[in-house]
């Protein structure tokens, strides 16, 4: 869950970063205002990347 995204601009940021992090492709939803993917990085290094460019996550879900 990602709070701040209010554009496609703001989506395809938010894109562009996690896609470093991302093992396979990556879901960005403004409407929901979430993000998928699959990954091995640490949940404290996606809340930084995600902070770094002006969005605040508030909240990781790992499945």
């Amino acid at each position: 869950m990602i709070d701040g995204m209010s554009c496609g601009h703001c989506t395809g940021n938010v894109k562009d970063t996690l896609t470093s992090f991302s093992t396979g492709e990556v879901e960005v939803s403004l409407e929901g205002k979430y993000a998928v993917l699959e990954t091995s990085a640490d949940d404290a290094a996606l809340r930084e990347a995600i902070d770094d460019i002006g969005f605040d996550v508030v909240d990781i879900i790992n499945l």
